[in-house]
């Protein structure tokens, strides 16, 4: 396994299925982990590009994948979902996310730091309680009318 150029990484709740490629494209590995499993199995390969999709997770996970000294790109699923050459399943899309990491046009998502995670936390929390308080306002309006 030490001859891997890119891993594809399609998260799951518990399970993270890892795609590795060399770089004429030959596949060096399929394999599952379990999400506490897969930084031993990260941390024994050389440095990297790890791709994944964005999703709740990715930013957390996309930080502990660079602390190991990898190259983590994250992209949007939209961006993912062309690439799915057959039946969508998590070992099909962590091979698509190497299909669409390997574009030299593909938009990335940054990881966002710890702070910046936490303030987009706040602000859709807000947004929430926003929402909840103007349809309590409507239907309680609605009520007395």
């Amino acid at each position: 396994m030490s001859e891997v150029n890119i891993i594809g990484i399609d998260i799951g709740k518990r399970v993270f299925h890892l795609h590795g490629e060399r770089g004429d494209g030959s596949v060096v590995f399929r394999k599952k982990f379990f999400r506490g499993k897969v930084l031993r199995c990260l941390a024994e390969q050389p440095i990297c590009v790890l791709a994944m999709e964005t999703c709740a997770t990715a930013h957390g996970s996309g930080r502990e994948f660079e602390k190991l000294g990898h190259d983590v790109r994250l992209f949007p699923p939209i961006y993912v979902k062309p690439f799915v050459r057959h039946q969508k399943n998590d070992a099909v899309d962590s091979e698509a996310i190497i299909e669409a990491a390997l574009r030299p046009t593909m938009r990335l998502v940054a990881v966002k730091t710890e702070d910046r995670h936490a303030r987009a936390m706040l602000f859709r929390t807000r947004q929430m309680f926003v929402g909840q308080r103007t349809r309590m306002i409507n239907a309680l309006r609605g009520h007395l009318a």
